[in-house]
């Protein structure tokens, strides 16, 4: 690993562009969004990109007959940007080992970013205008009904998102959500959808790819254990990646408690990216719940 080249007598000393972007892409990596949603570049004002609400509409006329006229509808929606930011303090002596800061930084700090990009969006609350998130979404329950099985409930998300003009091509199962779908198995007891025990994977259900996250368990009262939804129709946008950069000299503030840097002897790292998250229509997403 490349060393880290701190100057202690500088304050907000900018890491090397290798460490940034090996930050940066395990945040996307751990996030399920950033990972799975597509990705563009915004401007810090955000952007007004043009959507298509509706296709035009064919019809079979008579040889000599006037034809059709059909457009496609259009709309406009607006994403917004917002920045999200962790400090994270160290000592000197931690410092000194500079692998060792190296392998935190990129251990520690893309799970704070990815975490609250993703739960935030599984949330009901977003930062501001601009920024879509998915907690209202329509909820299929992975705790069937007497006489319907998981296999049931995946249909209804596969009905419920082509209903919206969606294709399901993702799946998304917090370890919780997990559990369940492996726990369902056929009239013989075999399972469903895992392809094997001992790998413990999940196959596409309904042409869907399955993949894990813990970010977007929701603990409510009634639990979100995952989501699934047509991704192409999600957009996550970025200004300009993660920004991470190094003080010693600074007075930080968390809670109650105030430190010193300088007095104390410590380093603080402080990471903070500019993203955005919009879907292009209504319905394209369900939440799988308890």
């Amino acid at each position: 690993m490349p060393a880290i080249d701190i100057n202690r007598g500088t304050t907000n000393v900018v890491l090397p562009e290798e460490v940034s972007a090996e930050i940066w892409g395990a945040t996307i990596e751990d996030s399920a969004f950033m990972s799975s949603a597509r990705r563009i570049t915004i401007p810090g004002t955000g952007l007004k990109v043009q959507t298509i609400t509706g296709e035009p509409q064919a019809n079979w006329v008579d040889e000599t007959s006037a034809k059709p006229v059909s457009n496609h509808t259009l709309g406009k929606k607006t994403i917004v940007p917002y920045k999200l930011a962790v400090i994270e303090a160290f000592s000197m002596e931690f410092m000194r080992d500079a692998n060792a800061l190296y392998a935190e930084l990129v251990r520690r700090l893309p799970l704070a970013l990815g975490t609250k990009f993703d739960q935030t969006i599984m949330g009901t609350t977003a930062p501001g205008s601009g920024f879509d998130v998915l907690g209202s979404a329509t909820a299929v329950s992975l705790t069937p009904a007497s006489g319907s099985t998981v296999y049931d409930q995946f249909l209804a998300v596969d009905g419920n998102i082509a209903t919206a003009g969606g294709v399901m091509d993702r799946i998304v199962l917090a370890p919780q959500g997990r559990a369940k779908v492996l726990a369902a198995v056929d009239g013989d007891k075999r399972p469903l959808f895992t392809a094997g025990v001992e790998t413990g994977t999940i196959n596409p259900i309904l042409g869907a790819t399955v993949s894990t996250s813990k970010n977007v368990y929701v603990d409510a009262t009634t639990d979100i254990l995952g989501i699934a939804g047509d991704f192409t129709k999600a957009i996550f946008g970025t200004v300009e990646g993660v920004q991470v950069s190094v003080s010693d000299q600074a007075t930080l503030t968390s809670g109650e408690t105030v430190i010193n840097l300088w007095q104390q002897n410590m380093i603080a790292v402080r990471a903070e990216v500019e993203v955005a998250f919009a879907v292009e229509g209504t319905g394209y997403f369900n939440l799988l719940t308890a």
